[in-house]
């Protein structure tokens, strides 16, 4: 293995799906017209059904409990090889990101450097516990006391007890170290070893330390990563080459039902590549768009280059600092114009043209970031505004489950789409982003019909949504969002259908380079 010590055995998701389980024992009735006919459309429809969309990616999901026997999994396998104790092989694992192979091999050759690097003395006695000998004296706090426990290594440094404990609560809690704490005494390379650390500290240190482990393991794992929702103990597995998130969103599903980006561990931004992501976010977050606008709106003056803002109709300006006189339009001195200033008879100086050629890219350059951004706040405002929707269509199921004889199962569908409406939102969201590092060309505006036959779709089905119920309309309206919510649904996957594969196509165009 590359990357650590999960097997694809013991993390790949198995399915339930048996292709055997749908072959016909019956050799006679497969012969019949019906019968063939019948095993190939249901064939069909499964083989439909578990076909991977270009924009999906192949994650399984992992509990906690999972990630702990994992561990302890890969420590014994290496303790049996090395012929070290389950803690030295755990020690030894961290040392090397868990990858095994490279462990062995390193370790069969150059055994005692490898022991060095990780602090690892082989015939560690572990004496945690030590009565203070005759003139002991604590080199943290000083004391003298022949009274009370004293910690030490194999390395010899002993320390009280009170001191030993307070240094390993400090270094786990306050600083959340684990992989390499080392013995107290400077200089020291010996690392304190679990069975000291769980003698000398408190239970909630200890399960602090656990945390902490479990936390550096899938750290150090390219393959995991855990999901970042509140209070999820969870990590998704999925063993993509971050060299491929370039063309691959790395979308995955959580077990507790939240989506996210595998690659950068922001929420699910399809269909715009983690590099455009953090483009997009950086140019919305910083000044530059600030800048911009100060070079649209705004002029220098020609003699102090002082920062000019016109707030008044009349074309003649005068800079309040040096007093200079020009014209706003050519920028031009205001005493060559004379009585015909408005005929700007410098508009043809060199300096004069660039000067209006960089404010009308200015302010082009502006004008297009707003078309974007303005959609793009908007859509993400609308999300956020359909998330509330939850709450009133939880009134409407209840009220249409009142005034017809549809049953609660039956009047799901309104939550569904809902839900669809929310994640078509975020989707429409990020080809705002997408479009605007996209270059014009013919598959320029084939994206953008894509883009455009969804937002009205969801438009749609948003106004179907907030349409209050009426008792004799109630079938009607269920027909409606229930057609409307499976057309909404395929033009989203027609616009991340088209965008992924193009992506892995290299068929789009950018004028900015999010590779690096």
């Amino acid at each position: 293995m590359s990357a650590g010590t999960i097997s694809e055995d013991e993390f790949e998701g198995s399915s339930d799906y048996d292709e055997n389980d749908f072959e016909d024992d019956d050799e006679d009735e497969s012969d019949t017209e019906f019968g063939q006919t019948g095993d190939m459309g249901f064939q069909d429809m499964i083989t439909e059904k578990q076909r991977k969309k270009a924009y999906e990616v192949d994650f399984s999901v992992l509990p906690l409990a999972d990630i702990m026997a994992a561990q302890t999994s890969a420590a014994s396998h290496v303790s049996g090889i090395l012929g070290v104790s389950l803690q030295q092989a755990t020690a030894l694992l961290r040392s090397f990101k868990w990858n095994k192979e490279r462990l062995v091999e390193r370790y069969m050759d150059h055994s005692q450097e490898i022991l060095n690097q990780a602090g690892i003395v082989l015939d560690d006695v572990h004496t945690p516990v030590l009565k203070r000998p005759r003139g002991f004296v604590c080199m943290i706090c000083f004391d003298d006391s022949s009274a009370g426990p004293a910690l030490g290594l194999r390395c010899g440094h002993v320390f009280c007890q009170p001191c030993y404990e307070q240094y390993l609560t400090q270094k786990i809690v306050e600083e959340g170290e684990c992989r390499r704490i080392l013995c107290p005494e400077s200089g020291c390379n010996t690392i304190v070893d679990e069975e000291t650390i769980k003698k000398a500290v408190q239970p909630t240190v200890i399960a602090k330390y656990q945390q902490l482990q479990d936390r550096a393991y899938v750290a150090d794992l390219d393959n995991l990563r855990w999901c970042p929702a509140p209070n999820c103990e969870n990590a998704i597995d999925c063993r993509l080459p971050h060299s491929s998130f370039k063309t691959v969103v790395p979308t995955v599903l959580c077990a507790c039902g939240y989506k996210f980006c595998f690659g950068c561990g922001l929420g699910d931004h399809q269909p715009a590549a983690c590099g455009l992501v953090k483009m997009w976010q950086k140019k919305c977050a910083d000044d530059s768009e600030t800048a911009n606008w100060i070079s649209a709106h705004t002029k220098e003056c020609g003699k102090c280059l002082s920062t000019i803002e016109k707030n008044g109709g009349c074309n003649h300006m005068t800079c309040r600092k040096c007093k200079y006189e020009f014209c706003w339009v050519c920028m031009g001195p205001w005493s060559e114009h004379g009585t015909s200033w408005y005929n700007c008879n410098r508009f043809e100086e060199t300096s004069s043209t660039d000067a209006r050629d960089q404010q009308a890219k200015s302010r082009a350059s502006l004008e297009r970031y707003l078309h974007y951004y303005n959609r793009f706040a908007n859509h993400e405002h609308s999300a956020k505004l359909d998330r509330d929707l939850y709450t009133k269509t939880e009134k409407k199921m209840e009220e249409m489950q009142r005034t017809s004889d549809l049953s609660w199962i039956e009047v799901q569908f309104l939550k569904k789409a809902v839900d669809v409406l929310t994640s078509c939102r975020m989707t429409l969201r990020w080809t705002y982003a997408f479009a605007f590092y996209l270059a014009r060309n013919n598959m320029t505006d084939l994206f953008e019909d894509n883009q455009r036959d969804l937002e009205v779709a969801v438009e749609a089905l948003s106004e179907l949504l907030e349409k209050p119920i009426e008792r004799e309309k109630i079938a009607e309206l269920r027909q409606q969002v229930l057609d409307k919510t499976v057309y909404v649904g395929s033009r989203r996957e027609v616009v991340l259908e088209d965008t992924a594969k193009g992506l892995a196509e290299g068929r789009w165009e950018f004028f900015v380079d999010f590779s690096k």
